[in-house]
């Protein structure tokens, strides 16, 4: 790691009360000292205090703006650093002037991700625990917001070095049975070798049995809203999202292309996307909106279908109703609130084991119900309480995966009687496996590739 100062804008750029600039480094104090004027030098105030003052221009002296500057000293900062932040008003060319007189004072622009690399590997937090934080900064949902939190305070770290130590003391047992038989150790028997294997199997397979869930609360599920024109599918779109997304009419083919909105259904994120309606048409732009409709469905977790509780069933219904089968999907009819046409019992014959929900969006009744449905889908009716330890990241997964392997592969061998020392090589893989998702056994260029994906300033 270069041991230079670095700085970056913190906070979006843009018009707002205030910005932030971070920066850090074994100068950072020195650094934004040359260009700040206040009542006392930065150099000799107390760590973690305020400062009021002036920034101003390196080489014209010019105040370029007015600042409160916070001075935090290593080690206790969050990249284990010397820290200086400096709070100017909010404002593309006052951030902007502020920032360009810190560069000229000797710091150097942070890449993206920086400041939490250097928090790794200064050692204050382990890289599941650095991936977190992106999470909890593209958090959709409260409960996202949550489990990002638990993570980046180390809840699955802990878990991970648990699993670790769990093996580490196996193979401890294994070498000293294996090399060492002159010993007077506790033998280490097939039997007690498999039960401990198998343990560890099964705290593995807990914490992948969470994967799922945890990939829905950190991306959300890609829901796709399909139906004949004129079914409500933009009012449901609007409802669910509480706002007016769409636009609402009774002309039959007003939505042209998809539109797409992340909505929050009690803590599940929902990436959802209001697609044309679905039917045969000579309309040259929306052929070409229904083409795109029919690609979106290809890729949903989630298909809703909605349906006209006013109108006979169509042969474009019962195409769609076919289709979505071999989806996660539910029915919804929508227009309750008028006389019904609708055969409901042959909806029910045509969609098997689907759900099916009736509402009124015009009258606001039953989305309660379509919302139950949703959880019960992907959450067995609920979100797991905040004890709950998720596994979201798909880096986690696949190693998790990967260590799972190799102890099926140690409990395989023992069951097959090969040698301990074969079955040592499997428990240390598993090892390596788990110490990857923390970083202890990682290499430089994925270290790079993962702190890239995280904003400036970051």
């Amino acid at each position: 790691m270069e041991n230079d100062t670095i700085a970056a804008i913190s906070t979006p750029v843009g018009e707002g009360g205030i910005a932030v600039i971070r920066v850090s480094g074994p100068e950072a104090v020195e650094v934004v000292d040359r260009v700040y004027k206040g009542k006392r030098s930065l150099t000799e105030v107390d760590t973690h205090t305020v400062h009021y003052g002036h920034i101003l221009h390196p080489e014209t002296k010019e105040v370029l703006d007015e600042v409160l500057v916070t001075v935090m000293r290593a080690p206790r900062t969050f990249t284990r650093e010397d820290v200086v932040e400096v709070s100017c008003h909010g404002g593309v060319v006052p951030v902007q002037k502020v920032l360009e007189a810190l560069l000229t004072a000797g710091a150097r622009l942070a890449e993206p991700g920086e400041f939490t690399k250097r928090a790794f590997l200064n050692g204050r937090i382990d890289l599941s625990q650095a991936e977190a934080v992106i999470d909890l900064i593209r958090s959709k949902t409260d409960r996202a917001a949550r489990v990002a939190m638990d993570q980046a305070r180390g809840r699955l770290s802990r878990l991970i070095r648990k699993l670790r130590q769990e093996i580490l003391e196996t193979l401890a047992h294994l070498a000293v049975n294996v090399d060492y038989p002159e010993y007077d150790a506790e033998e280490l028997t097939a039997k007690t070798l498999l039960s401990r294997c198998r343990q560890i199997e099964g705290e593995i397979l807990r914490l992948l049995e969470t994967a799922r869930q945890g990939k829905i609360l950190r991306d959300g599920i890609a829901t796709v809203i399909v139906g004949r024109p004129n079914v409500g599918k933009s009012s449901l779109l609007n409802a669910l999202s509480q706002e007016n997304k769409a636009i609402v009419t009774d002309i039959p083919g007003t939505t042209r292309d998809v539109i797409e909105e992340y909505v929050n259904v009690r803590g599940i994120p929902l990436r959802l996307v209001d697609t044309a309606g679905i039917r045969e048409t000579e309309d040259v732009v929306e052929r070409i909106g229904v083409e795109r409709s029919r690609r979106a469905l290809e890729q949903a977790d989630l298909v809703l279908l909605v349906l006209n509780y006013a109108e006979p069933l169509t042969e474009d219904d019962r195409k769609l109703l076919e289709a979505v089968r071999s989806h996660t999907a539910i029915v919804v009819v929508n227009k309750t609130d008028l006389e019904r046409r609708i055969d409901l019992e042959e909806v029910r014959r045509l969609i098997g084991d689907t759900p099916l929900v009736t509402l009124s969006l015009k009258e606001e009744r039953g989305l309660d119900r379509l919302e139950e449905a949703i959880g019960e889908l992907f959450f067995a009716g609920k979100v797991e309480g905040t004890e709950a330890t998720y596994v979201s990241n798909v880096r986690h997964i696949h190693l998790l995966e990967r260590a799972l392997g190799n102890v099926r592969d140690a409990i395989a061998g023992i069951e097959g009687n090969i040698p301990l020392d074969m079955v040592e090589i499997d428990l240390k893989n598993a090892w390596q496996h788990l110490g990857e998702i923390i970083g202890e056994a990682v290499s430089e260029d994925l270290i790079d590739q993962i702190f890239s994906q995280f904003c400036l300033g970051k």
